[in-house]
């Protein structure tokens, strides 16, 4: 039983990956699924994050970085990593303390990721508006989990 819950918030939350809104569907919930997948359609369109993936896998970041719109880029992380938190929640996952530390981490460093983006450079390497961004969702991640690691900690 406890195999098949794990299986099910793996499931939920992998979906949630592949585009915000499917976990609540596989959840039923129709209407908040609805809803996050058009956020994230028209965040997707207003910011042109598609046209910029692209030349991001070709090492192409000045073109990255020109199609990019980062008034709308800047929801992206959090859209998504909320979108991600909720399905996984919904599913049976986070009954642990503090367990929303990690995704709300890793939306806020991942949008200072999306905000430094076109500037952030390590010897003369840019990541541009997608590398950075998901780099910085990963230190966020882990950061969260540091914290929520050393609050129940003192919590004990």
């Amino acid at each position: 039983m406890w195999l098949m819950s794990q299986s099910r918030k793996a499931e939920v939350f992998f979906w949630s990956i592949a585009l915000p809104g499917f976990g609540q569907y596989l959840n039923g919930k129709i209407v908040k699924g609805t809803v996050l997948i058009l956020l994230e359609f028209i965040v997707n369109v207003k910011s042109g994050l598609n046209h910029a993936i692209l030349p991001s896998f070709y090492g192409d970041i000045p073109a990255a970085i020109s199609h990019v719109n980062y008034q709308w880029l800047m929801f992206y992380p959090c859209l998504y990593l909320f979108a991600m938190w909720d399905a996984y929640r919904d599913a049976g996952g986070g009954e642990e303390p503090y367990a929303f530390l990690p995704f709300v981490f890793s939306a806020f460093i991942g949008t200072i990721g999306v905000v430094y983006s076109p500037l952030f450079h390590i010897s003369r390497v840019y990541f541009g508006p997608i590398w950075l961004p998901i780099l910085f969702l990963f230190l966020g991640f882990f950061i969260g989990k540091a914290i929520q690691i050393i609050i129940r900690k003192l919590a004990k």
